[in-house]
């Protein structure tokens, strides 16, 4: 994906990879240093103004009622986000009865019972899609047209390997942990199907019947993997927004206790001297503000990731939405 993508690990990384919490920690570590060097850099009277009472009063009680604010507003759009999981007894069978005749399907294609765990359902599916490439290697292998056999084994050797590693990727991955959704982005399921496509109408006067058909097993292999994947992306977004409720909520509270203790305790005599160059007046509240923009921070977070992988997963069908991919 990062290669289709054209962007650098690191970018990646922050934007998928990573841990939430850790990504969160990064940003609050740059809040906080880019707070203090500010104020102690910048021309000389930031630093009496930051440290008057009436600048600490207005700073913390802004932060009071802006983490109140965001908490109810975030939380609340999570449960609406939920509330598409609620409903009628109807509306719930029809759930079920879909999501059961799709798994019959992919029963039919793994020639097994579909897999309960999410990593390993995507992983049959990918199986099939490579054991069929691999077959249509062979079988096209003897064909006299030399463009088509080239061809095929330039797409299906690409194929393959690709989805051998995803396949590594999704062994063992846990579906809470974002692992396997990224394993799933990793194959681009829709560029192989435009290329079975493809190359079943350039070179339709060349393939016999039975490599035509085995170009159609391959192609309704790597269509059961979109909707396959758009389920478990759904089903990661709802897991995501859960998490984030709950770990706003969490962060909430002693971001408002600092906030309060700012407002009722600290002014500017309260943390005199200096360290490290910066007054300790600088230190304390460059930390407290950190602190209280957490919650906010762990939005960014999460949201970052969601905003991603939906930006990079708009289209289901065969459609290339990005310039590094064409």
């Amino acid at each position: 994906m990062r290669e289709r993508a054209g962007e650098s690990r690191l970018k990646i990384w922050l934007l998928l990879g990573a841990n939430r919490l850790q990504v969160t920690a990064v940003l609050a570590l740059t809040v906080f240093v880019g707070f203090v060097a500010a104020v102690t850099l910048l021309p000389e009277p930031l630093t009496p103004q930051l440290q008057t009472g009436d600048t600490i009063e207005t700073m913390f009680s802004t932060m009071l009622s802006a983490i109140i604010t965001g908490t109810t507003i975030v939380v609340t759009i999570g449960q609406l986000v939920l509330s598409q999981e609620n409903g009628p007894l109807g509306d719930q069978r029809d759930r079920m009865e879909n999501a059961m005749d799709f798994r019959d399907f992919t029963e039919e294609l793994i020639g097994s019972p579909s897999p309960a765990d999410p990593s390993t359902f995507l992983r049959e599916i990918v199986g099939v899609a490579q054991h069929r490439a691999e077959t249509l290697r062979e079988q096209v292998s003897e064909n006299d047209a030399d463009g088509l056999r080239e061809d095929v084994a330039e797409f299906t050797d690409s194929l393959v390997g690709n989805s051998e590693l995803v396949r590594d990727q999704l062994e063992g991955a846990s579906f809470g942990n974002f692992d396997v959704l990224f394993a799933a982005l990793n194959y681009n399921y829709g560029w192989k199907i435009f290329q079975v496509e493809r190359i079943a109408n350039e070179y339709e006067d060349d393939l016999s019947d039975d490599e035509l058909a085995l170009l159609d097993e391959l192609k309704t292999a790597l269509s059961l993997f979109g909707p396959a994947r758009e389920h478990v992306k759904t089903l990661y977004f709802e897991w995501a927004l859960v998490s984030l409720s709950q770990m706003i909520l969490y962060a909430a509270v002693p971001a408002l206790v600092i906030a309060g203790i700012m407002l009722t305790v600290v002014d500017a005599g309260t943390f005199p001297g200096e360290t490290l160059g910066a007054a300790n007046m600088t230190w304390a509240i460059g930390l407290a503000f950190t602190i209280t923009l957490v919650p906010f921070l762990l939005f960014t977070a999460y949201v970052l990731r969601i905003v991603t992988v939906a930006k990079r997963t708009l289209a289901i069908e065969p459609l290339i939405l990005r310039d590094s991919q064409r």
